[in-house]
Protein backbone atom coordinates (compact mmCIF):
# COMPACT_ATOMS: atom_id res chain seq x y z
CA UNK A 1 0.00 0.00 0.00
CA UNK A 2 1.69 3.58 -1.10
CA UNK A 3 1.42 6.90 0.87
CA UNK A 4 -1.36 7.91 -2.00
CA UNK A 5 -3.38 4.87 -0.83
CA UNK A 6 -3.48 5.76 2.40
CA UNK A 7 -4.93 9.36 1.53
CA UNK A 8 -7.18 8.15 -0.20
CA UNK A 9 -8.16 5.65 2.47
CA UNK A 10 -8.03 9.06 4.85
CA UNK A 11 -11.86 8.49 6.09
CA UNK A 12 -11.46 4.75 7.31
CA UNK A 13 -7.97 5.70 8.77
CA UNK A 14 -9.62 8.09 10.89
CA UNK A 15 -12.43 5.88 12.38
CA UNK A 16 -9.98 2.75 12.61
CA UNK A 17 -7.43 5.31 14.66
CA UNK A 18 -10.32 6.92 16.33
CA UNK A 19 -11.61 3.77 17.32
CA UNK A 20 -8.35 2.53 19.20
CA UNK A 21 -8.56 5.96 20.91
CA UNK A 22 -12.18 5.59 21.80
CA UNK A 23 -11.44 2.16 23.73
CA UNK A 24 -8.53 3.64 25.28
CA UNK A 25 -10.79 6.73 26.45
CA UNK A 26 -13.20 4.17 27.89
CA UNK A 27 -11.03 2.26 29.37
CA UNK A 28 -9.39 4.83 31.46
CA UNK A 29 -13.24 6.80 31.98
CA UNK A 30 -15.30 4.29 32.13
CA UNK A 31 -18.49 6.95 32.32
CA UNK A 32 -21.43 7.40 29.20
CA UNK A 33 -20.72 10.93 28.31
CA UNK A 34 -17.03 10.08 27.92
CA UNK A 35 -17.73 7.99 25.37
CA UNK A 36 -20.12 9.44 23.71
CA UNK A 37 -18.78 12.43 23.36
CA UNK A 38 -15.21 10.25 22.04
CA UNK A 39 -17.42 8.71 19.93
CA UNK A 40 -19.04 12.06 18.37
CA UNK A 41 -15.40 13.23 17.95
CA UNK A 42 -14.71 10.12 16.10
CA UNK A 43 -17.37 10.25 13.69
CA UNK A 44 -17.36 14.28 13.15
CA UNK A 45 -13.40 13.67 12.03
CA UNK A 46 -14.43 10.82 9.73
CA UNK A 47 -17.01 13.44 7.68
CA UNK A 48 -13.70 16.01 7.92
CA UNK A 49 -12.02 13.33 6.48
CA UNK A 50 -14.07 13.03 3.27
CA UNK A 51 -12.78 16.30 2.07
CA UNK A 52 -9.24 15.43 1.80
CA UNK A 53 -9.72 12.12 -0.37
CA UNK A 54 -8.50 11.76 -4.21
CA UNK A 55 -11.14 13.81 -6.51
CA UNK A 56 -10.54 10.88 -9.11
CA UNK A 57 -11.78 7.30 -8.51
CA UNK A 58 -9.05 5.02 -6.82
CA UNK A 59 -8.19 1.44 -6.71
CA UNK A 60 -6.88 -0.01 -3.15
CA UNK A 61 -5.68 -3.33 -2.91
CA UNK A 62 -5.59 -4.17 -6.21
CA UNK A 63 -9.23 -3.87 -6.64
CA UNK A 64 -10.05 -4.83 -3.39
CA UNK A 65 -11.73 -1.35 -2.17
CA UNK A 66 -12.91 1.22 -4.97
CA UNK A 67 -13.08 4.55 -3.74
CA UNK A 68 -15.36 7.00 -5.48
CA UNK A 69 -18.00 9.58 -5.43
CA UNK A 70 -20.56 6.81 -4.75
CA UNK A 71 -18.62 5.58 -1.81
CA UNK A 72 -17.62 8.82 -0.93
CA UNK A 73 -21.50 9.86 -0.68
CA UNK A 74 -22.51 7.05 0.98
CA UNK A 75 -19.51 7.35 3.83
CA UNK A 76 -21.18 10.80 4.38
CA UNK A 77 -24.59 9.75 5.05
CA UNK A 78 -23.67 6.80 7.20
CA UNK A 79 -21.00 8.84 9.41
CA UNK A 80 -23.93 11.53 9.86
CA UNK A 81 -26.37 8.57 10.50
CA UNK A 82 -23.96 7.22 13.16
CA UNK A 83 -24.07 10.59 14.49
CA UNK A 84 -27.42 11.06 15.13
CA UNK A 85 -28.24 7.66 16.37
CA UNK A 86 -25.61 8.76 19.03
CA UNK A 87 -26.96 11.45 19.81
CA UNK A 88 -31.13 10.25 20.02
CA UNK A 89 -29.31 7.37 22.15
CA UNK A 90 -27.96 9.74 24.84
CA UNK A 91 -31.41 10.30 26.95
CA UNK A 92 -32.74 6.97 25.34
CA UNK A 93 -30.08 5.12 27.63
CA UNK A 94 -29.99 7.04 30.57
CA UNK A 95 -31.50 5.14 33.47
CA UNK A 96 -31.98 2.05 31.61
CA UNK A 97 -30.08 -0.95 32.70
CA UNK A 98 -26.68 -2.30 30.69
CA UNK A 99 -23.60 -0.72 29.65
CA UNK A 100 -23.92 2.51 27.43
CA UNK A 101 -20.01 2.97 26.89
CA UNK A 102 -20.43 -0.59 24.91
CA UNK A 103 -23.53 0.85 22.85
CA UNK A 104 -21.01 4.05 21.79
CA UNK A 105 -18.24 1.74 20.78
CA UNK A 106 -20.02 -0.80 18.90
CA UNK A 107 -21.98 2.35 17.33
CA UNK A 108 -18.77 3.33 15.67
CA UNK A 109 -17.50 -0.32 14.75
CA UNK A 110 -20.46 -1.16 12.64
CA UNK A 111 -20.03 2.33 10.79
CA UNK A 112 -16.67 1.18 9.98
CA UNK A 113 -18.16 -1.94 8.56
CA UNK A 114 -21.00 -0.74 6.65
CA UNK A 115 -18.49 2.02 5.05
CA UNK A 116 -15.96 -0.79 4.43
CA UNK A 117 -19.05 -1.83 2.51
CA UNK A 118 -19.67 0.98 0.60
CA UNK A 119 -16.05 0.47 -1.10
CA UNK A 120 -16.22 -2.85 -1.80
CA UNK A 121 -15.18 -4.10 -5.55
CA UNK A 122 -14.67 -7.58 -3.75
CA UNK A 123 -15.94 -10.63 -2.48
CA UNK A 124 -13.85 -10.82 0.28
CA UNK A 125 -14.43 -6.76 1.62
CA UNK A 126 -17.70 -7.16 0.80
CA UNK A 127 -17.83 -10.24 3.76
CA UNK A 128 -15.41 -8.56 5.65
CA UNK A 129 -17.81 -5.31 5.86
CA UNK A 130 -21.08 -7.02 6.66
CA UNK A 131 -19.55 -9.05 9.00
CA UNK A 132 -17.95 -6.05 10.71
CA UNK A 133 -21.85 -4.42 10.40
CA UNK A 134 -23.82 -7.32 11.75
CA UNK A 135 -21.57 -8.70 14.54
CA UNK A 136 -22.57 -5.20 15.64
CA UNK A 137 -26.03 -5.02 15.31
CA UNK A 138 -27.04 -8.07 16.40
CA UNK A 139 -25.72 -6.79 20.00
CA UNK A 140 -27.05 -3.05 19.40
CA UNK A 141 -30.13 -4.20 18.70
CA UNK A 142 -30.14 -5.85 22.05
CA UNK A 143 -30.13 -2.75 24.32
CA UNK A 144 -30.58 -2.18 26.61
CA UNK A 145 -30.49 -5.14 29.06
CA UNK A 146 -34.40 -5.03 30.24
CA UNK A 147 -36.96 -7.23 29.27
CA UNK A 148 -37.79 -9.90 26.30
CA UNK A 149 -38.32 -7.68 23.81
CA UNK A 150 -34.87 -6.16 23.00
CA UNK A 151 -33.20 -9.92 23.01
CA UNK A 152 -36.01 -11.50 21.57
CA UNK A 153 -35.22 -8.99 18.78
CA UNK A 154 -31.44 -9.68 18.70
CA UNK A 155 -31.92 -13.59 18.35
CA UNK A 156 -33.86 -13.37 15.31
CA UNK A 157 -31.71 -10.80 13.83
CA UNK A 158 -28.87 -13.15 14.49
CA UNK A 159 -29.98 -16.69 13.53
CA UNK A 160 -32.20 -14.86 10.45
CA UNK A 161 -29.19 -12.94 9.48
CA UNK A 162 -26.58 -16.25 9.64
CA UNK A 163 -28.95 -18.18 7.56
CA UNK A 164 -28.76 -15.48 4.76
CA UNK A 165 -25.26 -14.33 4.72
CA UNK A 166 -24.43 -18.11 4.82
CA UNK A 167 -26.72 -18.68 1.64
CA UNK A 168 -24.80 -15.19 0.24
CA UNK A 169 -21.26 -17.07 1.10
CA UNK A 170 -22.61 -20.01 -0.73
CA UNK A 171 -23.82 -18.42 -3.93
CA UNK A 172 -20.37 -16.21 -3.55
CA UNK A 173 -18.33 -19.50 -3.32
CA UNK A 174 -20.37 -20.98 -7.20
CA UNK A 175 -19.51 -18.02 -8.93
CA UNK A 176 -15.96 -18.32 -7.69
CA UNK A 177 -16.23 -21.67 -8.57
CA UNK A 178 -17.05 -21.16 -11.94
CA UNK A 179 -14.98 -17.68 -12.82
CA UNK A 180 -12.09 -17.93 -10.44
CA UNK A 181 -12.04 -14.31 -9.62
CA UNK A 182 -14.10 -12.40 -6.84
CA UNK A 183 -13.40 -9.33 -7.78
CA UNK A 184 -16.91 -7.32 -8.95
CA UNK A 185 -15.48 -6.21 -12.00
CA UNK A 186 -14.03 -9.13 -13.35
CA UNK A 187 -17.25 -10.89 -13.35
CA UNK A 188 -17.86 -10.83 -17.23
CA UNK A 189 -21.36 -10.37 -18.78
CA UNK A 190 -24.00 -12.50 -18.03
CA UNK A 191 -24.39 -13.88 -21.39
CA UNK A 192 -21.49 -15.97 -21.15
CA UNK A 193 -22.42 -17.46 -17.43
CA UNK A 194 -22.77 -20.71 -16.36
CA UNK A 195 -25.50 -22.74 -15.26
CA UNK A 196 -23.48 -23.00 -12.08
CA UNK A 197 -23.04 -18.85 -12.24
CA UNK A 198 -26.58 -18.37 -12.68
CA UNK A 199 -27.49 -20.50 -9.76
CA UNK A 200 -24.72 -18.84 -7.24
CA UNK A 201 -25.96 -15.18 -8.85
CA UNK A 202 -29.62 -16.23 -7.51
CA UNK A 203 -28.40 -17.38 -3.91
CA UNK A 204 -26.71 -13.91 -3.73
CA UNK A 205 -30.09 -12.27 -4.92
CA UNK A 206 -31.80 -14.09 -2.26
CA UNK A 207 -28.89 -13.11 0.90
CA UNK A 208 -29.37 -9.58 -0.62
CA UNK A 209 -32.93 -9.64 -0.40
CA UNK A 210 -32.83 -10.80 2.81
CA UNK A 211 -30.40 -8.20 4.10
CA UNK A 212 -32.67 -5.41 2.20
CA UNK A 213 -35.90 -6.92 3.54
CA UNK A 214 -37.76 -7.39 0.07
CA UNK A 215 -40.51 -9.38 0.17
CA UNK A 216 -41.04 -12.27 0.38
CA UNK A 217 -37.49 -11.86 2.57
CA UNK A 218 -38.53 -9.28 5.00
CA UNK A 219 -40.54 -11.35 7.89
CA UNK A 220 -38.11 -10.77 10.02
CA UNK A 221 -38.20 -7.52 9.64
CA UNK A 222 -41.29 -5.86 11.97
CA UNK A 223 -40.11 -8.34 14.87
CA UNK A 224 -36.91 -6.99 14.76
CA UNK A 225 -37.68 -3.09 14.86
CA UNK A 226 -40.61 -3.53 17.32
CA UNK A 227 -37.77 -4.93 19.88
CA UNK A 228 -35.31 -3.11 19.17
CA UNK A 229 -34.12 -0.10 20.84
CA UNK A 230 -35.98 2.99 18.94
CA UNK A 231 -32.18 4.38 18.20
CA UNK A 232 -30.76 1.64 17.08
CA UNK A 233 -34.17 0.51 14.80
CA UNK A 234 -33.35 4.01 12.76
CA UNK A 235 -30.09 3.32 12.15
CA UNK A 236 -30.45 -0.56 11.01
CA UNK A 237 -33.22 0.82 8.79
CA UNK A 238 -30.59 3.69 7.00
CA UNK A 239 -27.55 2.39 7.12
CA UNK A 240 -27.67 -1.20 7.25
CA UNK A 241 -29.65 -0.90 4.10
CA UNK A 242 -28.02 1.56 2.75
CA UNK A 243 -24.28 -0.01 2.92
CA UNK A 244 -26.25 -3.11 1.12
CA UNK A 245 -28.09 -0.99 -1.79
CA UNK A 246 -24.95 0.32 -2.55
CA UNK A 247 -23.13 -3.17 -2.96
CA UNK A 248 -25.65 -4.13 -4.86
CA UNK A 249 -25.92 -1.34 -7.29
CA UNK A 250 -21.57 -1.07 -7.65
CA UNK A 251 -22.05 -4.80 -8.51
CA UNK A 252 -24.88 -4.45 -11.08
CA UNK A 253 -22.83 -1.32 -13.03
CA UNK A 254 -19.61 -3.31 -12.93
CA UNK A 255 -21.26 -6.55 -14.38
CA UNK A 256 -24.07 -5.89 -16.11
CA UNK A 257 -26.39 -8.10 -14.05
CA UNK A 258 -29.62 -7.04 -14.51
CA UNK A 259 -29.24 -7.41 -18.65
CA UNK A 260 -30.16 -10.90 -17.82
CA UNK A 261 -33.51 -11.87 -18.20
CA UNK A 262 -33.16 -14.55 -14.87
CA UNK A 263 -31.95 -11.49 -12.55
CA UNK A 264 -34.49 -8.77 -13.89
CA UNK A 265 -36.97 -11.07 -13.39
CA UNK A 266 -36.11 -11.28 -10.26
CA UNK A 267 -35.89 -8.17 -9.32
CA UNK A 268 -39.28 -6.85 -10.96
CA UNK A 269 -41.02 -10.11 -8.72
CA UNK A 270 -39.35 -8.37 -5.45
CA UNK A 271 -40.04 -5.11 -5.93
CA UNK A 272 -43.60 -5.53 -7.14
CA UNK A 273 -44.03 -7.54 -3.68
CA UNK A 274 -42.25 -5.23 -1.72
CA UNK A 275 -44.21 -1.88 -2.80
CA UNK A 276 -47.40 -3.46 -2.76
CA UNK A 277 -47.24 -5.99 -0.07
CA UNK A 278 -45.26 -3.34 2.35
CA UNK A 279 -47.97 -0.86 1.88
CA UNK A 280 -50.66 -3.37 2.51
CA UNK A 281 -49.73 -4.71 5.43
CA UNK A 282 -48.48 -1.07 6.98
CA UNK A 283 -52.57 -0.42 6.96
CA UNK A 284 -52.94 -3.03 9.42
CA UNK A 285 -50.10 -1.95 12.28
CA UNK A 286 -50.89 0.20 15.38
CA UNK A 287 -47.79 0.10 16.27
CA UNK A 288 -45.75 2.87 14.39
CA UNK A 289 -42.03 0.89 14.59
CA UNK A 290 -43.89 -1.88 12.78
CA UNK A 291 -45.52 0.69 10.52
CA UNK A 292 -42.16 1.85 9.61
CA UNK A 293 -40.75 -1.28 9.47
CA UNK A 294 -43.13 -2.21 6.53
CA UNK A 295 -43.03 1.02 4.68
CA UNK A 296 -38.88 0.83 4.76
CA UNK A 297 -40.19 -2.67 2.72
CA UNK A 298 -42.32 -0.52 0.62
CA UNK A 299 -39.32 1.72 -0.29
CA UNK A 300 -36.50 -0.46 -0.74
CA UNK A 301 -38.94 -1.76 -3.25
CA UNK A 302 -38.86 2.12 -4.93
CA UNK A 303 -35.57 1.67 -4.54
CA UNK A 304 -35.29 -0.99 -6.96
CA UNK A 305 -36.61 0.86 -10.14
CA UNK A 306 -33.83 2.82 -10.56
CA UNK A 307 -31.21 -0.91 -10.08
CA UNK A 308 -33.69 -2.31 -12.89
CA UNK A 309 -33.38 0.62 -15.31
CA UNK A 310 -29.53 0.43 -15.44
CA UNK A 311 -30.27 -2.23 -17.74
CA UNK A 312 -32.72 -0.35 -19.61
CA UNK A 313 -31.67 3.29 -19.96
CA UNK A 314 -29.06 4.91 -22.10
CA UNK A 315 -27.10 6.22 -19.58
CA UNK A 316 -26.43 4.00 -16.44
CA UNK A 317 -25.31 6.90 -14.15
CA UNK A 318 -28.64 8.29 -14.52
CA UNK A 319 -30.33 5.52 -12.53
CA UNK A 320 -27.01 5.78 -10.15
CA UNK A 321 -27.73 9.47 -9.78
CA UNK A 322 -31.61 8.24 -8.80
CA UNK A 323 -30.05 5.39 -6.43
CA UNK A 324 -27.94 8.52 -4.25
CA UNK A 325 -30.85 10.59 -4.22
CA UNK A 326 -33.30 8.39 -2.77
CA UNK A 327 -30.83 7.33 -0.01
CA UNK A 328 -30.22 10.97 0.67
CA UNK A 329 -33.83 11.49 1.06
CA UNK A 330 -34.84 8.12 2.60
CA UNK A 331 -31.83 8.56 5.26
CA UNK A 332 -33.30 11.68 6.49
CA UNK A 333 -36.81 10.99 6.57
CA UNK A 334 -36.29 7.73 8.28
CA UNK A 335 -33.79 9.00 11.07
CA UNK A 336 -36.32 11.91 11.59
CA UNK A 337 -39.26 9.55 12.36
CA UNK A 338 -37.08 7.20 14.58
CA UNK A 339 -35.36 10.10 16.05
CA UNK A 340 -39.33 11.43 17.34
CA UNK A 341 -39.59 7.96 18.61
CA UNK A 342 -36.26 7.82 20.52
CA UNK A 343 -36.98 11.45 22.08
CA UNK A 344 -40.88 10.55 23.13
CA UNK A 345 -39.56 6.99 24.63
CA UNK A 346 -38.59 8.04 28.20
CA UNK A 347 -36.68 5.14 30.73
CA UNK A 348 -39.90 6.11 32.99
CA UNK A 349 -42.35 4.82 30.51
CA UNK A 350 -40.01 1.31 30.44
CA UNK A 351 -40.89 0.85 27.07
CA UNK A 352 -40.51 2.20 23.84
CA UNK A 353 -43.33 5.04 22.96
CA UNK A 354 -44.41 3.26 20.04
CA UNK A 355 -48.02 2.79 19.98
CA UNK A 356 -49.69 5.04 17.25
CA UNK A 357 -52.13 5.63 20.36
CA UNK A 358 -49.08 6.77 22.22
CA UNK A 359 -48.90 9.73 20.40
CA UNK A 360 -52.16 11.17 21.25
CA UNK A 361 -51.72 15.10 22.00
CA UNK A 362 -48.48 14.86 21.47
CA UNK A 363 -49.33 18.56 19.51
CA UNK A 364 -49.61 19.95 22.81
CA UNK A 365 -47.58 17.76 25.07
CA UNK A 366 -44.11 17.85 22.63
CA UNK A 367 -44.61 20.42 19.36
CA UNK A 368 -41.35 20.25 18.39
CA UNK A 369 -41.16 16.18 18.55
CA UNK A 370 -44.86 16.57 16.33
CA UNK A 371 -44.23 18.71 14.02
CA UNK A 372 -40.55 17.22 12.76
CA UNK A 373 -42.64 13.42 13.21
CA UNK A 374 -45.26 15.45 11.07
CA UNK A 375 -43.07 15.99 8.40
CA UNK A 376 -41.11 13.05 8.00
CA UNK A 377 -44.47 11.25 7.79
CA UNK A 378 -45.60 13.51 4.88
CA UNK A 379 -42.23 12.88 3.31
CA UNK A 380 -42.08 9.14 3.46
CA UNK A 381 -45.53 9.67 1.92
CA UNK A 382 -43.87 11.70 -1.07
CA UNK A 383 -45.99 14.84 -0.62
CA UNK A 384 -44.79 17.96 -2.61
CA UNK A 385 -42.24 20.19 -0.79
CA UNK A 386 -40.58 17.52 1.02
CA UNK A 387 -37.58 15.12 0.10
CA UNK A 388 -40.03 12.88 -0.14
CA UNK A 389 -41.49 13.67 -3.46
CA UNK A 390 -38.41 14.75 -4.88
CA UNK A 391 -36.82 11.07 -4.03
CA UNK A 392 -40.43 9.54 -5.69
CA UNK A 393 -39.93 12.28 -8.98
CA UNK A 394 -36.52 10.72 -9.59
CA UNK A 395 -37.57 7.58 -9.21
CA UNK A 396 -40.66 7.70 -11.50
CA UNK A 397 -38.83 9.58 -14.00
CA UNK A 398 -36.06 6.64 -14.17
CA UNK A 399 -38.44 4.19 -14.55
CA UNK A 400 -40.87 6.04 -17.54
CA UNK A 401 -37.56 6.42 -19.27
CA UNK A 402 -36.65 2.92 -18.66
CA UNK A 403 -40.40 2.06 -19.97
CA UNK A 404 -40.44 -0.13 -16.80
CA UNK A 405 -44.55 0.68 -16.50
CA UNK A 406 -45.46 -2.43 -13.96
CA UNK A 407 -42.85 -0.73 -11.52
CA UNK A 408 -43.95 2.75 -11.92
CA UNK A 409 -47.78 1.42 -11.58
CA UNK A 410 -46.81 -0.52 -8.68
CA UNK A 411 -45.26 2.80 -7.18
CA UNK A 412 -48.37 5.03 -7.61
CA UNK A 413 -50.82 2.37 -6.33
CA UNK A 414 -48.31 1.82 -3.02
CA UNK A 415 -47.60 5.52 -2.97
CA UNK A 416 -51.47 6.07 -2.74
CA UNK A 417 -51.82 3.08 -0.20
CA UNK A 418 -49.50 4.83 2.02
CA UNK A 419 -51.02 8.39 2.38
CA UNK A 420 -53.90 7.03 4.29
CA UNK A 421 -51.84 5.27 6.97
CA UNK A 422 -48.88 7.88 7.49
CA UNK A 423 -51.86 10.43 7.57
CA UNK A 424 -53.10 8.40 10.54
CA UNK A 425 -50.06 8.86 12.50
CA UNK A 426 -50.32 12.65 11.88
CA UNK A 427 -54.44 12.83 12.92
CA UNK A 428 -53.49 10.63 16.13
CA UNK A 429 -51.25 13.08 17.50
CA UNK A 430 -53.99 15.91 17.38
CA UNK A 431 -56.48 13.80 19.23
CA UNK A 432 -56.95 14.36 23.22
CA UNK A 433 -53.96 13.46 25.25
CA UNK A 434 -53.75 9.89 27.43
CA UNK A 435 -51.50 9.55 30.28
CA UNK A 436 -48.03 8.83 29.26
CA UNK A 437 -44.66 9.90 30.17
CA UNK A 438 -42.40 12.03 28.33
CA UNK A 439 -39.09 13.56 28.77
CA UNK A 440 -38.94 16.97 29.43
CA UNK A 441 -37.91 19.03 26.80
CA UNK A 442 -34.56 20.85 28.80
CA UNK A 443 -33.63 16.99 29.27
CA UNK A 444 -33.37 16.72 25.65
CA UNK A 445 -32.39 19.52 24.14
CA UNK A 446 -29.49 18.18 22.43
CA UNK A 447 -31.64 15.40 20.72
CA UNK A 448 -34.44 18.13 19.86
CA UNK A 449 -31.87 20.16 18.11
CA UNK A 450 -30.50 16.67 16.38
CA UNK A 451 -34.29 15.77 15.60
CA UNK A 452 -35.03 19.57 14.55
CA UNK A 453 -31.98 19.62 12.09
CA UNK A 454 -33.37 16.50 10.49
CA UNK A 455 -36.76 18.10 9.85
CA UNK A 456 -34.94 21.39 8.60
CA UNK A 457 -33.10 19.26 6.13
CA UNK A 458 -36.17 17.49 4.99
CA UNK A 459 -37.92 20.53 3.95
CA UNK A 460 -34.88 22.96 2.89
CA UNK A 461 -34.20 19.92 0.33
CA UNK A 462 -37.42 19.20 -0.85
CA UNK A 463 -38.27 23.06 -1.72
CA UNK A 464 -34.63 23.75 -2.74
CA UNK A 465 -32.73 20.07 -3.93
CA UNK A 466 -29.97 22.07 -6.41
CA UNK A 467 -27.55 22.06 -3.87
CA UNK A 468 -27.95 18.46 -3.10
CA UNK A 469 -28.20 17.90 -6.54
CA UNK A 470 -25.35 19.50 -7.71
CA UNK A 471 -22.91 17.40 -5.15
CA UNK A 472 -24.29 14.39 -6.26
CA UNK A 473 -23.47 15.21 -10.06
CA UNK A 474 -20.10 16.08 -8.90
CA UNK A 475 -19.68 13.48 -7.43
CA UNK A 476 -20.08 10.79 -10.11
CA UNK A 477 -18.89 13.27 -12.60
CA UNK A 478 -22.14 14.19 -14.28
CA UNK A 479 -21.50 18.05 -13.52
Amino acid sequence: MTVGDLWVLAPYVIVTAGKLVHLLAVSFWRTPGVSLWTAVAVLVAGVVGLAVEAPEPSEILTGFMVVDGLTTFFNGLALVAALATAVFARTYLAGRSGEAEEFYILLVVATLGAMTMGAANHFAALLLGLEILSVSLYVLIGYPEEGHPPLEAALKYLVLSGVASTTMLFGIALVYMELGTLRFDAIGDPAGWSAITVLGHAMMIAGIAFKLSLAPFHMWTPDVYQGAPAPVTGYLATVSKGAMVIVITRYAVSTDLFSSDSAFNILLVLAVLSMIGGNVLALLQTNIKRLLAYSSIAHVGYLMIALAALARIASPDVAVETVLMYLAAYFAMSLAAFGAVSILSSSEASRDADHIDDLEGLFWRQPLASVVLTVSMLALAGIPLTMGFMAKFYVITTGVEGALWLLVWSLVIGSAIAIYYYLRVVIVMTRPAKEMVYPQNDAASLELTALTALGVTIMVFGIYPTPLITLVRTLLGLA
